[in-house]
């Protein structure tokens, strides 16, 4: 299930500067300070986690290309090139988290904008493994997943934004805004210190909105 044709459109009209999103046909659009105070708080518990809980890299559609493979494709900004198996051999990226391009796939991470981690600790525990499985291949929120390079996701981790922020100051806003809307599309809450931390980091953000449809 290659993404939409608007998120390509959208990106590659964005390629200096991509820090806006489309809108989803139902997505419902509040500012990023109601979206944070909309948020359901709850105490965060690790306890069970396993990373194979999350199935994840799957081919949805069975088209022959798995999830990692999707969303290259859709966010390239030219045409890949794309090897057997659906390997995709070669593109032009934007990782917005650094604001570095990127021509060389493996150069690249899909991160998951709240991580799985994260994700099991703010309710994901008591879902179905068919819902974590749709949690971990969001292929129709463009927030969910995103390629970024290797040495930025890899310094995320499992963090929220109250221990970790992109590098990039231009990205920061936008990656609040969909922070906060991947735990409204999910239905994920936040514990008393994240909160907090994205009621002093959206201080800088004052006018900025988010989309979310949720799931």
């Amino acid at each position: 299930m290659i993404k939409t044709t608007m998120r390509t459109l959208a990106a590659a009209a964005l390629a200096l500067l991509p820090l806006t999103a489309a809108t989803p046909a139902h997505a419902d659009t509040i500012s990023l300070h109601d979206g944070i105070e909309a948020l359901p708080q709850a105490a965060e518990s690790r306890d069970g986690y396993e990373r194979t809980k999350f199935k994840h890299w799957v081919d949805q559609d069975k088209d022959g290309c798995n999830t990692r493979a999707e969303v290259l494709i859709s966010e390239s900004r030219i045409p890949v090139e794309i090897g057997p198996g659906c390997k995709i051999l070669s593109g032009l990226w934007f990782s917005y988290y650094d604001q570095q391009q990127v021509t060389e796939p493996r150069g690249l991470d899909i991160d998951h904008m709240v991580p799985l981690a994260e994700a099991w600790d703010s309710g994901a525990s008591q879902w179905t493994a068919a819902r974590r499985q749709a949690y971990a291949n969001d292929l129709d929120a463009e927030r969910s997943l995103v390629a970024v390079t290797a040495k930025t996701n890899r310094s995320k981790a499992d963090q929220d934004p109250a221990q970790w922020m992109p590098p990039a100051a231009e990205a920061r806003c936008t990656y609040l805004a969909d922070w906060v809307a991947t735990k409204l599309r999910w239905n994920l809450t936040v514990d008393h210190t994240e909160r907090n931390a994205l009621r002093d980091l959206a201080t800088t953000c004052p006018d900025t909105d988010l989309e979310y449809d949720p799931v």
